[in-house]
């Protein structure tokens, strides 16, 4: 009786161990997946100021205009 439950209590360690990693694991996409958020919307925002201060300047190409190679 004490073996069957030595055995549940490894195998239950054993699980525990597992899930424990791959929560670790997850972690660690989860924050490097917030570090890339977060340089890809500073990014995002730094090409839409380039964007406003070329239209401000009137430097922007002209809307629904076919590509000279056209």
């Amino acid at each position: 009786m004490a073996k069957d439950i030595e055995r549940s209590v490894e195998a239950l360690e054993e699980r525990v161990a597992h899930l424990m990693r791959g929560v670790e694991d997850l972690s660690d996409v989860v924050a490097t997946q917030g570090r890339e958020i977060d340089r890809l919307t500073r990014l995002v925002g730094l090409l839409a100021e380039r964007e406003a201060e070329r239209e401000a300047a009137g430097d922007s190409a002209p809307a629904n205009v076919r590509p000279p190679h056209w």
